[in-house]
């Protein structure tokens, strides 16, 4: 969880946008971006895509090693 929380508070760093922000255009709330990028909070596959694709207009890959 711990690296998914930096990719996701770097991309929005990186896209000069505020927490509220990112919630809002991914459809969520402030505190749950908090959370995540907190690394305090559990997080579905399906959420994680829609808050990159939708709120931070970015592609989400996976490897599975």
């Amino acid at each position: 969880m711990f690296i998914v929380s930096e990719m996701l508070k770097s991309a929005r760093k990186e896209a000069k946008l505020t927490q509220e922000q990112l919630a809002e255009k991914a459809g969520t709330k402030k505190s749950y971006i908090s959370k995540l990028e907190n690394g305090k909070g559990n997080i579905q596959l399906s959420t994680l895509i829609r808050i990159f694709e939708q709120g931070l207009n970015r592609r989400i890959g996976l490897t599975f090693l």
